[in-house]
């Protein structure tokens, strides 16, 4: 898949699996994990840049004696989730024409 393609659905997975409680590292690769492969070295740098990019903010706060940082989806970050909504409507029009075999499928 085209790099920059798969890092846009990487940056609305990660805000999807924050959208409706604020979580942590370890658990969005564990709820991303079951739809797309994600490791930590991939995961950091999206966070960061999404955090650079106010679609979420971070915050710490202490677990079991360490801290831990929390991510919480902002209005732009929720925002960016419905643009890519009406995005994939478009991509999946994109998708159908590309796959179509022949005039039987207009």
């Amino acid at each position: 898949m085209e790099i920059q393609l798969k890092r846009g659905l990487l940056d609305v997975c990660v805000l999807a699996a924050i959208k409706n409680e604020d979580s942590y590292g370890y658990q969005i690769i564990k709820d991303i994990s079951p739809y797309v492969e994600i490791s930590e070295s991939t995961l950091y740098p999206i966070l960061r840049r999404l955090e650079t990019s106010e679609l979420l903010t971070v915050r710490s706060a202490e677990h079991n004696g360490r801290l831990r940082k929390y991510y919480h989806i902002t209005q732009a970050g929720l925002d960016r989730i419905e643009a890519f909504k009406e995005e994939w409507k478009e991509i999946m029009m994109i998708y159908k024409f590309v796959t179509k075999e022949g005039k039987e499928d207009e």
